[in-house]
Formats: structure tokens, C-alpha cells, sequence
């Protein structure tokens, strides 16, 4: 299939997509869609994040699905309420044209009874998160009675977030004959198990390697002391004038931080988060879908879904602990066959997470020193005066002012006036990077931090940095420390939380926080049930390795918690 056209896909549809942009079908899509449009077995397609997997799934579907009927017959799971969206707004562009296709957006945080109504209304298609679906299932709104096809996307991603026992009872409550479809970037040993319970005989399309980044991102990292990380990254940025990009960070006070310094600095930069509204995260994403912000500060759950074309640059300012968050992250650049590059800016004792993602991805990443600031005003300069000699001039507009404009200058020679012209912009960056020292680590320094170059450093120690909490169901309830991960997940809206040590017992289990997340934990768990449980979550204030003294109660207030914390 060299064009859409040539798939025998409705025109109507193909109409949709082509004033979207689409000239031709991607590699997933070339061997993707012909494959659902002729053949009913169960599918595996492994592709790099950006490479089109939504419409590779979804203008098949949509050019088989019974319009005359508003039973439900596509479930779409994704593993964000970001992600649930954008898959629901794709697909509504591509059916336009089409009559009586009906789209229901199912995902926590946002209000269950209109989900409910789009549901009681009638849908073809329903697109949602894991714990918001299983929730409309109980409650017997989702009816899954007639459903043809069942998609998994991102189901990695879906699984990294704890979501593994609400996917086996999502799937087990789907008809026995569908078309189930799991695409997804890596293919870990529990996307494996999934295809192996609950798909038939099911077919692998994999476009490029398994586990592996996209092939035109370049991959380099810059190698500094920890104090000098945000230092770093300014340079790294002032280094490339052009630059667009995302900045992700490990947690969200870390997102918002990095964000409020670069702002301070003059950059054109936001944060992006989950403390913010969904109000306010759909303004930063437009603004900066639409270029009117050069820099994204970003947590990897608040920026998953969020589909932007032409991205320069992806920063790790943190290097991810898990390489396929890394693989995840730099696969938002290099899309549609531009070149992008991946960053990651590390300090001497984190090299050995640099070795896990280069085993990971199958590719070495390259060192760069850190510019200094000579280089940087040259970069600078040169950018400046290619935007200069390429800016298109509109005489008729300017005319009006230019006698002005010449009276105010005649006093200065051709040379003068360039030089004053230049230190407009130019005038800033001399001062800042005057006598800047270099930040980069020497080969004696590297050596001397890390020791030991293959050694990991050991495992965290119980400390006051993590409060410890009780919360009365165990494995009786089938609880693991995977599914309480996933748990605490779903009912904070985030992954940035840094977990710490779990136990887990027969009746009840106790688990470590961050302490600066207390209160929002606390919060989360208000007039939460599990499996028709109310559960209790309190502070403990027993030794970290004695379990049975009692523990220290939370007062809860009789207000309402806040949306953001509602039973998704």
C-alpha cells in the first residue's frame, strides 16, 4: 500500500485525513491497515512512539463499524486521561465526514455523569483509561456485550503504571469473539504474558527493532556536577537559538521549579504538571502546539498523549531509572522523517543507568562538553544575524516610518550602526557568559566521584525523607506492591510520586512516600473503595521494620476532596 487511496479505504474518510495532512501512510500504517481491513485474527504491532499508530488502528476500524447501530463496538484503551483524549479527538477528525459516529471519552478526573450520558446516549466507539472503564463496567454502563474490537495502546505504558489487574478484568469482560489489537513501543515479558492469555493465535507487525529508539534521533549526553545540572541546561539551550523542545523532569516540584527559573531567566518556557486543571494543562499544550512557547517542563505521564510535531530536542534532566521511559520520551522527536536529538544531562555516579539504556535501545550514547561561553555568543550571534538576513520585509508597512528612522541614525557610519544593532540582542549574553567557568567533569573528577564504575549504588535506606502509611487491605484482597503502585497512581492522577518501600500482609499493608506528598496522599484516598471495600489510608507511625505497633490517625475533614482526587 503506497498511498491511502490504494487501501480501499472510504474516500470520505481518506477526504478527512488528507486535509489533516496525511500525503502518505507511515511504515505501521503500510502494513497495518491492510492487514485489519482483510484479515479478522488478533494483532501485536510494535512501533516507536509517533509513527501513527492511531490511525494505522483507527481508519480500518472506522471503515468497518456498523453506523447504523449505537451499540458500543470498539473499546480503545490508553494508559492517560492525555492520551485517552487525543486517541478520541484523532478519530473524531478522521470521521468528519461520516454519518451518525457517535465517540465516548471515558477517563477520571472529569465528571462521571456526563460520561454516563454519553454512554446511556448510544456510541459506536468508546475510548478510555484502565480504572475509569473498569469503574463504568461495575457500575453496568459500559456494556461490552457487543464488542468487535479491542485495542491496547501504549500497553507498555499502561502496565509501568500498575494497570495490569484492571486490563485482566477489562479483557475478561469482553465477548470471547473480537479482533484484539496491543500496539505498543517496547515488548516487555508482561505485554507478552497479555498477547499469550488473552489473544488467539495473534499475528506480529513490528516496524524496526523491539526495544529499540527511533532511528533519526541522535543520542548525546553532558556530563556535570549535580549543583551544576540547572547551569548546564541553560547552556545547552542558549547553545541551540533554534531550539524546540521538551524538558522532562523526574517529579513535579522538580517541573515546576525548572519552569519558574528558566521563565526568570527570560526563556519562553511553562510547566506541565499534575496539579494543574485540565483547563490549564489544554492552554500550555495548545500554546505550545502552536509554537508560541519554545520550551515544555514536563513530567512523563503529564506529557503523554501530547502528539507535537517538529520537535528539535528532548532534555532529560533527569535520566530516567527505567530505559523504556527513555525510549518513551526520545521518540517525540525525530517523527515523520526529521531528525531530532535526545539529551540527557547526568552527573559521575549515574553513569550505570546510562549503560542499562544503551543496552536498551542498541545504540551508544555520545559525550558533549558543555559549551562554554565564548561558544555560545558565537552560536548566538550567528542565529541573530541569519534571522536578519532571512526576515521578509514589508516595505509598504514600514514606509511610513522610515525618514524617521534614517533621521535618527544619520549620525552613525554603516559599521556603527551594525555594531549597535548587533549588541541589541548580542549585549546580554557577553555579560552573562563573561569569565563563565567551565561546568564540565574531568576524567580525574568522573573517576574520583564514581569509584567504582560498574558498581550500583545501594538501594535507598528507610528515612525521614518518607512517610510510612497503613492502609487496611492485603493480599486477601489480592493486593500486590504492583497493583497498590498502580493504585496510588490512578488515585493521585500521577507517577511522579517517588514510592518507597512496601509491605504487604494478609489483611492490611504499609507503604513509604515521599514526605512532601503526605497530605496529598491522604487526600487521594478520601472515600475511596476497592473491590466494594471502604479503605482506610493513615499515617503510621510504627518502626519501619516492625509491623505490628499501632499506628498514628489521620483526622479527615468532612469537605469534599478535591476534583483532582475523585475515584477516577
Amino acid at each position: 500500500m503506497q498511498t491511502f487511496e490504494e487501501s480501499g479505504i472510504n474516500p470520505l474518510i481518506i477526504k478527512a485525513i488528507k486535509e489533516l495532512g496525511f500525503e502518505k501512510p507511515t511504515p505501521i500504517q503500510e502494513l497495518t491497515i491492510p492487514y485489519l481491513l482483510d484479515i479478522k485474527k488478533d494483532l501485536v504491532a510494535l512501533a516507536q512512539t509517533g509513527t501513527g499508530k492511531t490511525a494505522a488502528f483507527g481508519l480500518p476500524i472506522l471503515n468497518q463499524i456498523n453506523t447504523e447501530s449505537g451499540k458500543t463496538q470498539v473499546l480503545i484503551l490508553s494508559p492517560t486521561r492525555e492520551l485517552c483524549v487525543q486517541i478520541s479527538n484523532d478519530i473524531k477528525n478522521y470521521s468528519k465526514y461520516l454519518n451518525n459516529i457517535r465517540i465516548a471519552t471515558l477517563y477520571g478526573g472529569a465528571g462521571i455523569d456526563k460520561q454516563i450520558r454519553e454512554l446511556d446516549s448510544g456510541c459506536q466507539i468508546t475510548v478510555g483509561t484502565p480504572g475509569r472503564v473498569l469503574d463504568l463496567i461495575n457500575r453496568k454502563k459500559l456494556k461490552l456485550q457487543n464488542i468487535q474490537y479491542v485495542v491496547l495502546d501504549e500497553a507498555d505504558e499502561m502496565l509501568d503504571m500498575g494497570f495490569k489487574d484492571d486490563l485482566d478484568a477489562i479483557l475478561a469482560a469482553t465477548p470471547e469473539e473480537k479482533q484484539s489489537l496491543l500496539f505498543s513501543a517496547t515488548m516487555p515479558p508482561d505485554i507478552a504474558k497479555i498477547a499469550e492469555k488473552y489473544m488467539k493465535n495473534a499475528d506480529e507487525i513490528t516496524v524496526g527493532e523491539k526495544n529499540i529508539s527511533a532511528e533519526n534521533v541522535k543520542h548525546h549526553f553532558y556530563l556535570t556536577k549535580a549543583r551544576d545540572r540547572f547551569s548546564a541546561l541553560q547552556r545547552i539551550i542558549d547553545a541551540h537559538p533554534a531550539i524546540y523542545g521538551i524538558i522532562f523532569c523526574r517529579t513535579r516540584r522538580d517541573t515546576a521549579e525548572i519552569a519558574d527559573k528558566l521563565i526568570e531567566n527570560g526563556y519562553n518556557a511553562e510547566a506541565l504538571h499534575g496539579d494543574l486543571s485540565q483547563a490549564q494543562r489544554d492552554y500550555v499544550m495548545n500554546r505550545f502546539r502552536i509554537k508560541h512557547m519554545q520550551l515544555l517542563v514536563a513530567t512523563d505521564v503529564a506529557a503523554r498523549g501530547l502528539d507535537v510535531e517538529n520537535l528539535t530536542h528532548v532534555i532529560h534532566y533527569n535520566i530516567p531509572e527505567d530505559p523504556k521511559i527513555y525510549i518513551h520520551r526520545s521518540g517525540r522527536t525525530g517523527r515523520a522523517g526529521k531528525k531530532g536529538t535526545s539529551i540527557t544531562l547526568l552527573h559521575s555516579k549515574e553513569m550505570f543507568r546510562l549503560r542499562d539504556i544503551e543496552k536498551q535501545i542498541g545504540k551508544k550514547l555520545n559525550r558533549k562538553m558543555i559549551p562554554e561561553g565564548k561558544e555560545i555568543c558565537e552560536r548566538q550571534l550567528f542565529h541573530l544575524i541569519d534571522k536578519v538576513e532571512k526576515i521578509e520585509v514589508d516595505k509598504d508597512l514600514i514606509e511610513p516610518y522610515m525618514d524617521v528612522i534614517y533621521k535618527k541614525l544619520s549620525w552613525l557610519s554603516r559599521e556603527e550602526l551594525v555594531n549597535h544593532f548587533v549588541s541589541v540582542e548580542f549585549n546580554r549574553f557577553l555579560s552573562y557568559y563573561k569569565n563563565a567557568p567551565d561546568l564540565n567533569i574531568s576524567e580525574n573528577e568522573r573517576e574520583r566521584d564514581s569509584g567504582d564504575k560498574n558498581k550500583k549504588p545501594k538501594q535507598r535506606k528507610a528515612n525521614e525523607e518518607f512517610s510510612r502509611f497503613f492502609i487496611n487491605i492485603g493480599s486477601k484482597k489480592k493486593l500486590s506492591p504492583t497493583k497498590l503502585m498502580g493504585i496510588i497512581n490512578e488515585q493521585t492522577r500521577t507517577r511522579d510520586i517517588q514510592i518507597g518501600r512496601i509491605d504487604i500482609m494478609d489483611s492490611f499493608s504499609f507503604f513509604e512516600v515521599d514526605t512532601q506528598y503526605e497530605n496529598e496522599i491522604l487526600s487521594a484516598f478520601v472515600d475511596y473503595k476497592y473491590k466494594g471495600m471502604n479503605v482506610s489510608v493513615e499515617i503510621s507511625k510504627e518502626k519501619k521494620n516492625d509491623t505490628s505497633k499501632p499506628f498514628k490517625k489521620k483526622n479527615f475533614s468532612k469537605t469534599k476532596p478535591d476534583k483532582r482526587h475523585k475515584k477516577r
